[in-house]
């Protein structure tokens, strides 16, 4: 039988990805202050709004960017492996899937944003915009949660 996205992220969760909410994020980086913040998200969210002082790398070009010698390598995560990462997405469950690809290219300490940069802004956390600006979190609600069309709708949601 085919597997949904969410059984994939149980998976993922099943084979070690770690979770934290952003209320425990401040704990976390103090007791990792070498820890890498990691957005995933698409481009076009990233630059709405995002945690301050992350790395960007879209999942579409994780891997890449997780190893030399690609034009979307990061160096400073390539040489991440045995450091705490801390993935971040919209809503927790593509950080998920990333966390556990990242392990599976040798990361050893992975953990997901549980309910995302939409969790984080519903905790009143700042974000900011692509020149550095603090971003209104009403604005930012309305960003994160775009509405679901009927077209996209399973006929038992109908």
């Amino acid at each position: 039988m085919a597997k949904t996205f969410k059984d994939l992220i149980q998976d993922a969760l099943d084979q070690g990805v770690k979770e934290i909410y952003p209320w425990d994020v401040e704990d976390f980086l103090q007791q990792n202050p070498d820890a890498i913040l990691l957005d995933v998200r698409e481009p076009d969210e990233y630059q709405g709004a995002h945690i301050a002082d992350t790395l960007y790398a879209p999942r579409g070009v994780l891997e890449q960017s997780c190893e030399w010698d690609y034009a979307e390598t990061i160096p400073e995560l390539v040489k991440a492996r045995n450091k705490p990462v801390l993935v971040i997405c919209r809503s927790g469950n593509r950080s998920v899937l990333a966390g556990q690809t990242m392990m599976q290219l040798g990361y050893t300490d992975i953990t997901s944003l549980k309910t995302g940069i939409k969790g984080w802004n519903d905790s009143d956390l700042p974000l900011y915009d692509d020149a550095g600006n603090p971003v209104d979190p009403d604005w930012a609600d309305e960003f994160f949660n775009p509405a679901v069309k009927e077209s996209q709708l399973s006929a038992k949601n109908t």
